[in-house]
């Protein structure tokens, strides 16, 4: 299964590329995370946030394998704890296919797309710069393939 995390926004710091890819080596690779950057759009005085997301919304359905789960992140999504996330993650692989995590650009994701996805989840309550977003994914994936494992990283 692959798990793919599909991003608006490029250029990120090293500490976040450098974080992101920790946990991406971690991941065995039938469950592996691959990484798809969507540049933003350039917000200009004509274009409105609903121009700018419909724009970026485009974008990020062609970086969309055919048949993927959308899974969009999302401040008013669904609280997961990490054992919920680890019993999904179970439940995808029992169903196969892949899995899109979608990571909206400054001004969120298109209503229109939100409504679409499979789920809808949150990371945080806290605001949080979009690049922390992949490092924290990243890791709360790779935890929640640890617990499916057994494997010591998850301590309860």
């Amino acid at each position: 299964m692959q798990l793919t995390i599909i991003a608006v926004g490029h250029k990120m710091p090293s500490w976040i590329e450098s974080g992101f890819a920790e946990y991406v080596k971690r991941m065995p690779g039938e469950c592996r995370i691959v990484l798809k950057e969507i540049k933003p759009v350039e917000r200009s005085g004509s274009k409105t946030a609903q121009t700018v997301m419909a724009l970026e919304r485009s974008k990020i359905e062609i970086a969309i394998a055919k048949q993927a789960r959308i899974i969009v992140l999302d401040e008013h999504g669904k609280d997961l704890t990490t054992i919920q996330l680890s019993q999904l993650l179970t439940e995808w692989q029992r169903e196969s296919g892949d899995t899109c995590f979608v990571i909206g650009g400054a001004d969120g994701l298109d209503a229109e797309f939100k409504a679409r996805a499979n789920l809808k989840i949150r990371v945080s309550s806290l605001t949080l710069p979009h690049g922390m977003v992949r490092v924290l994914l990243a890791e709360q994936l790779y935890r929640a393939w640890s617990i499916t494992q057994n494997h010591p990283y998850h301590r309860s």
